[in-house]
Formats: C-alpha cells, structure tokens, sequence
C-alpha cells in the first residue's frame, strides 16, 4: 500500500448561519413500552392517537387490496370458490402477520420501548472485535430494510391517495382524466403542509380514524347480508381448496393478498410512542374486527354479483353516500401519508445519530413532542418522488407491484433480525427459535416470492430506490471511516501536547474555548494548528465529543462525562440516543456539578470542516463511490446548525484530506 499523504490547507473564518431555534432536547419524556404504567383516561388517549398515527396505512389498504386479487397484474375469476379461498388467505394473513407476528411477538423486541428496524439492528449489533464480520453483515442488511422503508415512503402516499381519489371515476366517469392531477395537487399540498408541524391536526387523527374504521365496518355488514355465506372463509379450508384448484398460478394472488397486511411494520415502528398496550387494543377492539367486515362485506358483493370485482369497496356503499365516502377515504388517506412521512423524518434523523447518513437539517415542529421534526430535504426528495411515480404510474393498480415488493422485503428483514434476537438477547435454545421464527419465515418468504414475480409490472421501483439509498448510507460511513483513518495519521497524543504546552506556555486569554472533536484520544489537529500559528489559548479549554449510543434516549443523569486534564483542559463526552438530538449549549450549561463552569453566552466554538480530495491511490473506495463522498461531504449541514450551537461564536477550521 503506498504510504499515506494528507495534504492539509487550513483556513480560518468566522461564520453565520440562519436557522430555525429548536428548543431543549429534553422535553416531555416518550413513553416506554411497558403499558402497564399507563392507566385509565391516558391510557385510552394513547389508544385514540395510535389509531391516527399506526393505522392508517394498514387501515385504507380495502380501498384496493381485494380488487388487485381479481382485478390486478394477475387476476383471477370470482368465482365463488375463489372469493372464498382468497377471503380465507387474508383473514389468516392479517391474523398470523399482523395479530402474531408484529403485535404478540416482535413488538417484545424493543430498545428500550423503542421498535422499528434501525432499533432492532440496535439490539444486535455486537461491540466485540471478534464479531467484526458478524456486525458488517447484520449493519447492512438493517440498514438495506431501512431504505426500502424510504421506498415505502413514496409509494404509500401515491398508492393511497390515488386509490382513494379514484373513486371520482366510480361515481361520475366523466372524471376520470381529473384523477391524477387531482392526486398531485392533494400531495403537494401534504408536503406544503408539513414544515407547520402536525401537532394540532395530529389531535384530529384519532377521532377521523374512529369514523373511518366504524364506516368501513358499517359497509361491510351491509355486504355481508348479501350473501351470509362468505363468513364460511374463516375455515382455512377453502384456502388450502383454492391452492389445490389452482395449483402454481395460485401462487400468484399471494402478492396481492399480501397488501391487505401491508403496513404492519408502522405498528412496530410506532411502539416508543404509544407503547404496546394501547396499539394492541386498538387492533384487538377495532382495526382487526373492522378490516375483517369490511373484506368480507367486499367478498360478499363479488359473490353476489361479479362485474363488482372492479371497484368492490366503493361499490359497496349505496348511491348517496358514495361521494361522503370518497371524502372520507381521502380524509383517511392523508391521515396514513403523514404517518407515513412523519416516520421517514424519525427514520432519517435515526440514520444520521447512527452515522450512515450526513447531517441535515432537523427542525423541532412542538415544543413537547420530541418524535414531531420536519427534516426539508427529506420532505421535499419525498415530494419530487412521489409526484413522479403518481405521474408515471398512473392508477393504484399499476402501484400495487411496486407498494407489495418494499414492504414484503422489509418485513422479511424484520423476521431474519428478530430471530438473531431471540436466540442472542432473549436466549431461546435453538430448536424454539428455529420452529417459531421458521413458520413466519415460511409466510414471509411466500409473500415475498409472489411480490417479487411483479419486478417487471413495478417491483423494481422500490428495489432500484432502496439501491440508491443504501449505496448512499454506505458510500458516508465507509467514506468516513477513511477519513477518520486518514485524520488519525496526523493526531498527536494529548499527554505529549499538554507537557508541550506546559514547557512553552502561550498567551492565556479570558474566557472558554469548546474544540468540537470526534474522535475520543489524541489531540484534535485544528488545536494544534490554532495554537501554533496564533501562540494564544483560552483560560479555559474544553474538548468536547458528542457519542451516539445504539440507544432510542439516554437520561438526563446519565448524559454527561466530564474529565479535568492538566492546563485548565476539560475532556467532555456527551451522550445522546439515536431519537434524540443534540444541544451543545443545555449540555455545558448542565457541567457545572461536574466542576466546570462556562458562561455559555462568550464561550468561542472551534469547528473542524474536513474537504475530501479523492484519489485513486490508495486503497479505499471506488473513485466514483469517492466523489459521491466528496459531494456528499460539501453539502452536509454543518456542525453548528446540527448540534445547536450559536452561529456567532463558531469559528470554522478547515482541512483538506486525501482518501
């Protein structure tokens, strides 16, 4: 290997920033997931609010679900026998999926209340040298489910909205070709709407959700009366006929049976908010029993009357309330997009405490609510997306591929983590944990092979975006960890700079100087440069670290590490959770118990900002996987913005690093 050159240019400029204040990190605490410490009328609340944030993807999937069995990519005759096997096929999948898997068995996985895949790979990912290889493998596949999620957040509000809004065409044809324009105002409006925060229309989630699920319910009772015999399909029975009568071309309904459990990775997610008590009991008392009605009422139309296969929810409600409903079904569409949004912003500020994605800018929408952000990039790359594929697509069906491949990978993921977590975490022998996780991993590999036989027909959208994703997730940590690697190669011992210091002592000015460095050892290069070509330092120097622990929240009382170091240096290491973000101002102000003292109002903050050169030679990344780096690196927000600290007392040192 050549030996390693860094080329060093430092400059030194004052900066100012304009950005939005967000108040203290620590706030009103999320709850954990023991619902037992929730009682009575909260307890209820948080039933209500989980039933607008977790719910409502899983809860509009009738609007298109049964429809794609008979009507989709692959459909089948409604037959009479066939609306009984695939009714069958859902009533189990929502059962197995979502009722066993997600609600009575991963949600026990959590990171201290915390659920989500990123929390899970948190569980896992070992510290031991000996499980280098080991942690490599479980960091990429969680963080290749987490960008498929990324994927999910653009189809969710397009598939949606657009199944909802195409009901215009059911009650006037003549408005067909104002379907998808209509959809694409809808979501620009959406993603105007979310730099406001969803605190206060967040209040009306729950109750719109109520309305929606009992108004379901109420239309698939009146199809059920139609033909009572439909309740027949809880006997797996005529699943188990359909595949016999079908044989390898059933096969193929599986991909759409399996949107009817889509959305059942949003239950999990949303565990560190609401905990596990109140989103099974929203399941249990009224989303389950709801989807249920309405899928059979839906069946029971088919079976009564098969030219209904085309639009079988909306034709489920009589003539005058057809138009209340499709307001309805939009009401409740948005609802499960901004949950939907909301949770690639917690997904995304997630990526950038773990270190697989660059900083960017996170902006508190409630002063109470840790979980409410409004990250910009992030909402308008969604936006831009989701407009394109609405565009381009052109109708729900045509998504329904593309809505079935993101989810059924991620939820594959999930089962693969889960199982790694019962056996390290949990300490099932092998035997449990092979017959337990092996029966969902049969289901989940079923539905994964009939989605992933729609590639062609739209599966490859979410493939080809989590690819994009997760090379950039890959491309920062493995770019910083050169650039670490090559920064190491110019750091010195810290005991040999302060005898240094000590043998020649500069100019002491008033005052607290607060060096923002990485790395836990050695002396910070920009230190060394300001101190040699300035001979000056403060009275009061503080080398301060933030550390991102694999953790949803670190306590308060647990936060703070502070050492005092000869020459008036203080070593501060602050320790934040992935769900939290950082505050460097509240975080010194809270060292004086520690001893040190800092008048946050005068203290100066030394910044490092690193250019990436790249190069092919050395051993590192591919050129091109370089320059994404590089660009990656400039557009980075930057270190003053990200961790709160006063734009007009940074001062920014910058070098210039060949990888």
């Amino acid at each position: 290997m050549p030996e390693a050159r860094v080329v060093r240019h430092w400059d030194i400029h004052c900066y100012s920033l304009q950005m939005e204040q967000s108040p203290a990190i620590d706030r009103k605490p999320g709850p954990n997931a023991q619902s037992g410490e929730r009682h009575g009328s909260h307890f209820l609340f948080l039933t209500l609010a989980a039933l607008g944030v977790v719910y409502g993807d899983i809860g509009t999937n009738p609007l298109f679900a049964l429809r794609e069995c008979f009507f989709g990519s692959h459909p089948f005759p409604p037959t009479p026998a066939n609306v009984l096997g695939i009714l069958s096929l859902i009533f189990w999948a929502l059962l197995a999926v979502i009722s066993c898997k997600y609600l009575l068995f991963i949600m026990n996985a959590d990171n201290k209340g915390e659920g989500g895949i990123l929390a899970l790979l948190a569980l896992l990912v070992p510290r031991e040298e000996a499980s280098r290889r080991k942690r490599r493998v479980l960091l990429w596949l969680g963080l290749f489910g987490a960008a498929l999620l990324y994927g999910d957040g653009v189809i969710t509000p397009a598939i949606s909205i657009l199944s909802a809004v195409e009901g215009l065409k059911v009650a006037t044809p003549a408005l067909e070709r104002y379907v998808v324009p209509c959809t694409i105002l809808i979501i620009i409006l959406l993603f105007f709407l979310q730099k406001r925060g969803t605190g206060r229309i967040g209040m009306l989630f729950g109750p719109v959700m109520i309305v929606w699920f009992a108004s379901i319910a109420t239309l698939g009772i009146y199809g059920i009366v139609r033909a009572p015999q439909v309740l027949a399909a809880v006997n797996p029975a005529h699943a188990a006929y359909f595949f016999q009568n079908n044989r390898l071309s059933g096969f193929f309904v599986l991909g759409a049976v399996f949107l009817s459990v889509a959305g059942g990775e949003a239950l999990y997610a949303g565990m560190g908010h609401f905990g596990r008590g109140p989103i099974r009991l929203a399941w249990f008392s009224l989303v389950f029993p709801a989807l249920l009605l309405n899928y059979f009422g839906q069946g029971a139309l088919i079976m009564s009357d098969p030219k209904e296969a085309s639009q079988p929810f909306y034709h489920l409600a009589p003539p005058w309330a057809l138009y209340p409903l499709i307001f309805l079904a939009t009401i409740a569409t948005i609802i499960a997009s901004q949950a939907i949004i909301s949770g690639a912003f917690s997904l995304a500020r997630q990526a950038i405490q773990l270190g697989v994605s660059p900083p960017m800018r996170v902006i508190q929408t409630s002063p109470e609510e840790m979980g409410q952000i409004y990250m910009p990039a992030i909402n308008w790359l969604l936006m831009v997306a989701t407009v394109m594929v609405v565009a381009g697509f052109g109708s729900s069906s045509n998504l329904a591929a593309a809505y079935g491949v993101a989810v059924a990978t991620a939820m594959l993921i999930d089962t693969i983590l889960v199982f790694l977590v019962a056996r390290e975490r949990w300490k099932w022998n092998i035997p449990i944990a092979v017959v337990v996780v092996g029966l969902l991993l049969v289901m989940d590999i079923s539905f994964f092979g009939a989605n992933i036989l729609k590639f062609a027909y739209g599966g490859w959208f979410p493939i080809v975006a989590a690819v994009v994703v997760f090379t950039l997730m890959a491309t920062w940590r493995r770019g910083r960890d050169l650039l670490n690697r090559e920064l190491r190669k110019i750091t010195e011992p810290l005991e040999e700079f302060l005898h240094w210091i000590a043998a020649e002592p500069p100019l002491r000015l008033p005052g607290t100087a607060v060096f923002m460095i990485r790395r836990l050892s050695g002396t910070p290069p920009m230190l060394v440069h300001h101190i040699k070509h300035h001979k000056v330092l403060h009275e009061q120097v503080v080398l301060l670290t933030v550390v991102t622990e694999p953790v949803p929240r670190i306590p308060a009382e647990e936060r703070l590490e502070v050492e005092k170091l000869d020459q008036g240096f203080f070593r501060v290491i602050v320790h934040y959770g992935f769900m939290q973000i950082p505050n460097v101002p509240v975080a010194l102000r809270e060292c004086e118990p520690f001893g040190l003292s800092i008048d946050i109002d005068t203290a100066t903050y030394y910044t490092g900002r690193e250019t990436v050169m790249p190069t092919e030679e050395r051993f590192g990344m591919a050129l091109w996987r370089e320059k994404l780096f590089s660009f990656m690196a400039r557009n980075a927000q930057r270190a003053t913005a990200y961790y709160h600290i006063p734009p007009g007392q940074v001062v920014e040192i910058g070098i210039i690093v060949e990888i």
